[in-house]
């Protein structure tokens, strides 16, 4: 066993052997955050496959140096003057900002994979559990409207918890104005690739996220509208095992393709090969 992951060596510090060993969240094997990360954060022994942000999305399924971001600058605004009791929304917005450098739960732009051209949206679950507001549905929908205009496929990597309460039936909106873009493009006889990552839930499964040509999952991802726990509570039945995730959604018909993160640039490159 390497030295940083022994308790008895006094020159590590318990934070620096934190940043330093991953413990897989779902079978507590430790290995050096290193090698995690060189693996695209998938454990190396039980594959779970941990969340990426949206700009590791990108440089996982980009090639280098090829991205330009579109629309950084939209942010949300607390039209509502929404408040939970402890805190606005408007508050809420500006910390998380500046905690995850982001300024909303969507990046979008233009790029290339595998030298194919491409518009890409990757949702970022860091940011309010990845939740559909305005802005996030406002980028989506110009990503979508610019691969139509400029007759490119475009890739959506999905992880949300759904529509963003705090902006009320605006965020519900989105729902509409995303599905409404996909079928012009799709009129236009143009690819899209729907990328579904743990999880894909809400409004954002009840749109955009379960309209592509072809749909891919991740191993195990979270995919659904209302989650198991609401369901088994309301239909008061115990659900079959594996409720939900990647593997039952696929033997249901629901999902295409089923992709391990280090092979996912492979297999969108060869969907746009087929279709180009």
């Amino acid at each position: 066993m390497p030295w940083i992951f022994s308790p008895k060596n006094k020159n590590v510090s318990p934070s620096k052997q934190e940043d330093t060993v991953y413990k897989c969240k779902e079978c507590h094997h430790a290995s050096t955050r290193e090698d995690f990360n060189t693996n695209n954060k998938v454990c190396p022994h039980c594959n779970h496959h941990e969340r990426l942000s949206a700009y590791e999305r990108v440089n996982l399924l980009l090639d280098p140096h090829s991205f330009i971001e579109t629309n950084a600058n939209l942010l949300a605004i607390d039209f509502l003057g929404f408040y939970d009791g402890e805190v606005s929304y408007e508050s809420k917005l500006k910390a998380t900002r500046q905690q995850k450098h982001i300024n909303d739960a969507v990046i979008t732009g233009k790029g290339t994979l595998n030298g194919f051209p491409i518009y890409i949206a990757c949702m970022d679950f860091s940011f309010m559990g990845g939740s559909m507001g305005s802005v996030v549905g406002e980028k989506i929908t110009r990503a979508i409207e610019s691969a139509t205009k400029e007759k490119t496929p475009v890739i959506i990597v999905s992880a949300s918890g759904g529509a963003r309460m705090q902006e009320g039936i605006l965020s519900l909106m989105q729902m509409a104005k995303t599905s409404a873009a996909l079928e012009r493009h799709g009129e236009a006889a143009l690819l899209y690739l729907s990328v579904l990552t743990n999880p894909t839930t809400g409004g954002v499964t009840a749109s955009f996220a379960m309209l592509g040509d072809m749909i891919i999952a991740e191993p195990k991802a979270l995919i659904g509208f209302a989650g198991p726990r609401v369901i088994s509570q309301t239909i008061k039945q115990k659900l079959p095992e594996g409720f939900q995730r990647s593997e039952f959604i696929q033997d249901h018909g629901f999902v295409d393709i089923i992709s391990h993160r280090n092979d996912l640039k492979n297999t969108l490159s060869k969907l746009i090969n087929y279709t180009s």
